[in-house]
C-alpha cells in the first residue's frame, strides 16, 4: 500500500477515536434528532463503509473486462456542505453500542483492509481497474482505498458538529 496513503487512513483513524474515546456510552449513542445518527452509528455506518469498500475492490480486481477509468477529486466528500445519501448497505444498525465496541469494530475493519491490501501481488494493478462509487460515480480502486480517510474525515466533522449541537462535551453533562 502506498505509504503516504497508509499514513493518512493511520491519522484519519487516530483523530476519529480521539473525538470519541472520552464520551460515554449515553452520550455516544445519543441522537440529536429523530432523523439524525447518533455518533456511534456514524462510527458503525464507517465500519460498514470500509468492509464495502473492501468487498467493491476484491470484487473490481477480479474483473476481467475492467477498464482504466479517469481520475476524481476524492477529497470533495470531505464537503459536508454536499448531502449524500448512505446507501442501504452502509446504513448503522439502530443498536446500543458501547465505545469500546466500536473502536475494536473500526480495529477490526482497518485491519480486514491492511490484510486484504497486503495479498495484491502488483498494487499498480488497482490503477488499472475501477469500479462504480455509489457517491462518486465510476472510480479506480486505488482511490477507492483513497476515499476511506477522506469519508472519514467527512464523518469527522459530523461528529465533531454533534458534539457541539448537543453539548456532548464530556464536561458539559452529568456523570452517565
Amino acid at each position: 500500500m502506498n505509504q503516504l496513503i497508509n499514513d493518512h487512513l493511520c491519522e484519519t483513524r487516530n483523530n476519529l477515536v480521539e473525538e470519541i474515546k472520552s464520551l460515554s456510552d449515553t452520550q455516544f449513542n445519543a441522537k440529536p434528532d429523530t432523523n439524525s445518527w447518533s455518533i456511534a452509528q456514524v462510527c458503525h455506518h464507517l465500519v460498514l463503509v470500509e468492509e464495502s469498500s473492501v468487498k467493491a475492490i476484491a470484487w473490481g480486481l477480479k474483473q476481467v473486462d475492467n477498464k482504466q477509468t479517469e481520475r476524481k477529486n476524492v477529497q470533495l466528500i470531505v464537503d459536508r456542505t454536499k448531502k449524500i445519501t448512505a446507501p442501504k448497505i452502509v446504513e448503522p444498525a439502530e443498536d446500543f453500542f458501547t465505545v469500546q465496541q466500536i473502536i475494536e469494530l473500526l480495529d477490526d475493519s482497518r485491519k480486514k483492509l491492511t490484510t486484504f491490501l497486503d495479498t495484491i501481488e502488483d498494487p499498480s494493478i488497482l490503477v488499472e481497474k475501477s469500479v462504480k462509487h455509489p457517491a462518486i460515480g465510476e472510480l479506480p480502486l486505488d482511490q477507492w482505498v483513497e476515499q476511506i480517510h477522506f469519508h472519514e474525515q467527512r464523518h469527522i466533522g459530523q461528529i465533531k458538529e454533534i458534539k457541539d449541537s448537543s453539548k456532548l462535551s464530556t464536561n458539559e453533562l452529568p456523570g452517565d
